[in-house]
């Protein structure tokens, strides 16, 4: 399957299953994807904790690129990772590619498709 077919699956399931835009926004797909990693379900959250859950999701959707390795969860439950290599100066629609490559291989990994 190509990657724009497996990116229009991505786009549908979060749409179907978090009603979402029919495109959401890259910042909604990795919100969502940081809660899941997060396990902490539907809640309020602090603008900080938006960033860190942000932050979660970019960590763990570049780890299997080796940017990034998981290295511990602290006491409030918060995964932390550790920089393994420093990411590349990408301009923003470059970015843009790497973060659908690493949301496909995410979904792939983890049997969403």
């Amino acid at each position: 399957m190509k990657e724009a077919e497996l990116w229009s699956k991505v786009e549908e399931f979060f749409s179907e299953n978090f009603d979402t835009d029919k495109h959401p926004q890259m910042d909604t797909i990795l919100f969502l994807i940081g809660v899941q990693e997060l396990g902490s379900g539907k809640q309020k959250y602090t603008k900080d904790d938006k960033l860190n859950i942000l932050h979660i999701a970019v960590c763990r959707l570049l780890e299997p690129f080796g940017y990034y390795k998981f290295s511990h969860y602290d006491d409030d439950g918060y995964p932390h990772f550790e920089v393994l290599e420093a990411l590349p100066e990408l301009k923003p629609n470059e970015q843009q590619i790497l973060m659908k490559k690493a949301v496909i291989q995410y979904f792939m990994d983890e049997d969403l498709f």
